[in-house]
């Protein structure tokens, strides 16, 4: 009788909860839609963002949010809202896509005198408030939807000056709120070298491709690696000064590429949750834009040699690309990566370094152990 009714008070506690928040989890993003050019943001997002309180009434399909003296009520469908006892037209009405509700962003960032700044580079929106700032994907209407595979690979073969590259590559839907990312080191501290596949299995990834240039040749048992490491909140290891590039990514999975000089700023702005650091920077906004020298780079294999490489991108629409090839120098890697669709991209550690596993097996197999390496994991 007593498990009953710890069972019936159970049910009921769960139809508390709304459905709106209750669906799976999905990233906090912007949808913007392709015909109107007009956005939206979700009111996950909105619930607790700037002291914000949002209330979902299933049965109206009606939206609450308030936030001190400011009250804003919506309907699903109606393209007409009462803010502060008033009611106004709305260019859209809101709509549910995914199991979240999404709300027009222009009157709630009127209202509440949010600060609007778009991120051309990282293809997002800073929505800022006096109190707190929070930066959000921009996506279409049509690829907010959630896609059946968040991994795809592929085997390509692309041609940069006469010749022909073949490569492996893996393209991961990072809006898909399935996918996962962590950088791993090798036995979970610096200094420490560890098969590929190994990081991964125990790591329960997907995909995994190697990380940041370490000391491989070194004699000694602590093999230096080199750069900035984040995981899971936690500077791994320190790289004060670095101009190289860093790969980073928030809690929402929403990824960039920064400068070595700006880690420190964006990591105390809590906008890094993992990342890692290499270079050079092969693609800026779709584009070839090698400044290798700039970035500190002396080594003849990265500034004329030719070897197997190993790189990311990023796409404008938020996926993330990773690729191995062989025997291309720097700038032939970065015309391979803008052919892929890349819209950001950079060079991870190669040579004996590279690889490339997914699904259980190499696409690419490393001559050697290796220091760290991004993987992911599908949920």
């Amino acid at each position: 009788m007593l498990k009953r009714s710890i069972l019936i008070l159970l049910l009921a506690f769960i139809c508390l909860i709304p459905p709106a928040f209750a669906a799976p989890p999905s990233r906090d993003m912007v949808i913007m839609d392709a015909q109107s050019n007009h956005s939206f943001v979700s009111v996950r997002f909105l619930n607790g963002f700037d002291g914000n309180q949002v209330q979902w009434n299933e049965a109206a399909k009606r939206i609450e949010i308030t936030r001190n003296d400011v009250h804003i009520s919506m309907t699903l469908g109606q393209k007409t809202a009462n803010i502060k006892d008033h009611s106004i037209p709305l260019q859209d009405a809101p709509f549910k896509d995914n199991g979240s509700v999404y709300v027009p962003l222009q009157p709630i960032s009127k209202e509440f005198g949010y600060q609007l700044e778009w991120l051309k580079e990282s293809n997002a929106v800073k929505v800022s408030s006096n109190s707190s700032f929070s930066v959000l994907p921009v996506v279409t209407r049509s690829a907010g939807k959630q896609e059946g595979c968040p991994i795809i690979s592929e085997k390509k073969t692309f041609k940069v000056g006469g010749r022909s590259f073949s490569v492996q590559m893996i393209t991961i839907s990072l809006m898909n709120p399935k996918v996962q990312m962590d950088v791993v080191l090798a036995g979970n501290k610096p200094g420490m070298v560890e098969d590929l596949s190994s990081i991964a299995k125990r790591s329960s990834a997907a995909v995994a491709i190697n990380g940041t240039f370490f000391d491989a040749y070194t004699s000694g048992s602590y093999k230096a690696p080199y750069g900035y490491i984040m995981s899971k909140g936690d500077i791994k290891m320190s790289s004060s000064g670095d101009q190289r590039v860093i790969f980073t990514y928030d809690e929402n999975q929403f990824v960039r590429l920064i400068a070595g000089s700006d880690f420190q700023d964006k990591h105390g702005q809590g906008l890094i949750e993992g990342g890692l650091q290499a270079g050079p920077r092969l693609v800026v906004d779709g584009k070839v834009s090698l400044n290798v020298k700039k970035e500190g780079f002396k080594d003849p294999k990265i500034l004329t040699g030719g070897g197997a490489r190993s790189a990311l991108g990023i796409t404008k629409d938020h996926k993330l690309i990773l690729l191995t090839t062989g025997g291309a120098t720097i700038p032939q890697l970065a015309e391979i990566m803008r052919q892929t669709g890349a819209y950001q991209a950079m060079n991870l550690d190669g040579g004996a370094s590279s690889g490339l596993y997914y699904n259980g097996k190499y696409l690419t197999t490393p001559g050697r152990k290796i220091s760290n390496a991004l993987v992911i994991k599908v949920q």
